[in-house]
């Protein structure tokens, strides 16, 4: 293995908390370097943890004392954009924020919103399926993803998709990779499809007080009913809402993009069925307001230590989000923790942020699983210090599908040399 791929400078103290990575870090510029790490490890038997921007170390995986740890960061890029196709071929260490700005030249978009854009890779974002609040209209990773080059744990490399919108006969390959948390191999290179940018953008906010939640639940529904097609339908809770907008309430956020007229008519829509006891702002900035909620979320390389801050994942039916939220602000009042919540009311999803010691961490994390259960959906954690992960099942409980993920694993990674122990189930 070439010496100027080795860096074995110690870790910050904030990236041994979180695990899923050695002290033998590994930075490949090119696709050949990926083939040489992987083959060698998996031929002597080592573990690699693999890694891009290094946001998302707090996320999944039980495991500490990885032999190697392959990092995608330097190996970045843009490979190949077709303006009038609508795609880009770009390397997995990219940051959000470098590919959105290259692109935008071009009056185009990749329509991902995950959180931490100007860290998270599109290599990370792909292999976590991330997205934001925008997911209602756009999807999550993986609906862009229309290619990718991936390398295994023995070496062989293989494309899945192509370089064009329809090009997919059968099983979408894209599909097998894309969430998988780096345990099936090793991605090197991601083809997306892309929008313009829209021609016109608005936020409108309605904020309301605890009584009159239900009221904002059932216009939430009428929004959904109607002909409206907003981008997001993101709920706040009063805690989240204090920090952005200075509302001590709860707050919907409806984004609308499309021609200024439609735009301006939606706006108007919104204004004459909004409840009585809703208050209607249009925010002057929606472009500096996304940047600022999609910032908001502890990671592993801003998370450093002063108090334990745990991330929540839960997956709900869309309306449910309501009681989630509720539930969050209930034991944000008991005053043992603080927790900051949205919800899409769109998708179903919700992200919630919880900080405090330790063992208040952990009791919210385990009773907020058992109430997203309770509504028939999952909690996964997300973010959390790796001696907590520990005390808790992350993944909540395994589902049908493990059993043939499991199999695909031992046939693709028999020595389990990439990312051991990182997904569902300890795979």
């Amino acid at each position: 293995m070439d010496k100027h791929l080795l860096d074995v400078a110690p870790l910050t103290d904030s990236s041994n908390r979180f695990g899923n990575l050695s002290s033998n870090l590994l930075y490949p510029e090119s696709e050949d370097e990926v083939v040489d790490i992987v083959t060698k490890a998996n031929e002597s038997g080592k573990k690699l943890s693999i890694v891009s921007g290094g946001t998302k170390l707090g996320y999944g995986g039980l495991k500490s004392n990885y032999d190697l740890t392959l990092s995608l960061k330097k190996f970045s890029g843009i490979v190949e954009h077709t303006v009038g196709d609508m795609t880009v071929t770009v390397k997995p260490g990219t940051t959000i924020l470098e590919l959105q700005t290259f692109l935008s030249r071009y009056n185009q978009m990749v329509s991902l919103d995950p959180s931490c854009p100007s860290t998270a890779t599109i290599g990370g974002t792909i292999a976590a399926n991330e997205s934001g609040p925008k997911r209602l209209k756009y999807g999550s990773a993986r609906d862009h993803v229309i290619g990718m080059r991936v390398v295994y744990a023995d070496g062989k490399i293989i494309r899945t998709g192509g370089k064009v919108v329809k090009n997919v006969a059968g099983y979408d390959m894209n599909k097998l990779f894309i969430g998988s948390m780096g345990t099936l191999g090793v991605i090197t290179e991601i083809t997306l499809k892309l929008r313009p940018i829209p021609k016109h953008t608005s936020l409108v906010m309605l904020t309301v007080r605890e009584e009159a939640l239900d009221e904002l639940t059932a216009f939430t529904k009428l929004i959904q009913d109607s002909l409206l097609e907003p981008v997001s339908l993101e709920i706040l809770t009063p805690t989240m809402s204090k920090k952005l907008i200075n509302r001590d309430e709860y707050c919907l956020l409806i984004a609308l993009e499309d021609v200024k007229k439609a735009v301006q008519f939606q706006e108007v829509w919104i204004d004459q069925h909004k409840p009585n006891e809703a208050v209607m702002t249009v925010h002057p900035n929606p472009n500096y307001f996304w940047q600022s909620f999609n910032e908001l979320i502890p990671n592993s390389l801003t998370d450093l230590g002063e108090s334990t801050h745990g991330v929540l994942k839960v997956g709900t039916r869309n309306l449910d989000v309501f009681p989630l939220l509720q539930e969050c602000a209930r034991i944000h009042h008991e005053g043992n923790l603080k927790i900051e919540a949205s919800g899409g009311a769109g998708h179903g999803l919700s992200t919630i942020i919880i900080s405090g010691n330790n063992a208040n961490v952990v009791n919210a994390i385990i009773h907020l699983q058992s109430f997203a259960s309770d509504l028939k959906g999952y909690a996964i954690v997300k973010h959390l210090p790796i001696e907590l992960r520990k005390e808790l099942n992350v993944w909540g409980e395994s589902d049908g599908l493990f059993k043939l993920f499991k199999s695909i694993k031992q046939k693709q990674d028999p020595n389990n040399t990439l990312n051991e122990q990182r997904f569902i189930g300890g795979i």
